[in-house]
């Protein structure tokens, strides 16, 4: 999170400048939490904000207290 967060990582996260970590989940398996991506990624961009705003409605970065400034 923090390299996301400093735009470390070349990707999508650093072109559009995504640093709000708006949704998370724990999977006892990477497999388990690869799939649950790759189904996500398959959603509309409304259900995406529908399952955001059920357990984050403010849109909090859930990420915001993790390091230190």
């Amino acid at each position: 999170m923090w390299q996301h967060k400093q735009g470390v990582i070349k990707g999508f996260t650093r072109q559009y400048n995504c640093h709000l970590l708006v949704h998370m989940a724990n999977y006892l398996k990477i497999s388990d939490a690869m799939a649950r991506e790759k189904q996500i990624k398959g959603w509309s961009r409304a259900r995406k904000n529908a399952l955001v705003e059920s357990t984050n409605p403010k849109w909090q970065d859930l990420a915001a207290t993790w390091y230190a400034a």
